[in-house]
């Protein structure tokens, strides 16, 4: 029915960068809200950023500065433009939707999850 699926992980230098993208397909009415998680060895999983309604975006206070998100609407595609690594952002990433299907049921959706690991 609906599907996220995520690509971009990997293994990167600390001060590198990183692009994850999270498509969403399927019988999609609309998408309400869409954005990343991350969870950390030993760490609960935390909200990264997201987009919600028509635009307006939130970012944890650790990556302010560092990571952009974004949403290409066409494609239903959510991007996280991830700058300055460091070994503190090494964690499982997963994209997370809150979707509305074209049968008006509502609910939250999520990515099989993406590893980012930072490291020299």
């Amino acid at each position: 029915q609906v599907q996220l699926v995520e690509s971009g992980g990997g293994l990167v230098q600390p001060g590198g960068s990183l692009r994850l993208s999270c498509a969403a397909s399927g019988s999609i009415l609309r998408v309400d809200n869409i954005g990343w998680y991350r969870q950390a060895p030993g760490k609960e999983r935390e909200l990264v950023a997201n987009i919600i309604g028509g635009g307006r975006t939130n970012y944890a206070d650790s990556v302010k500065g560092r990571f952009t998100i974004s949403i290409d609407n066409a494609k239903n595609t959510v991007y996280l433009q991830m700058s300055s690594l460091n070994a503190e952002d090494t964690a499982v990433y997963y994209c997370n939707a809150l979707i509305t299907t074209v049968r008006f049921i509502r609910r939250d959706y999520w990515g099989q999850g993406t590893q980012v690991t930072v490291s020299s």
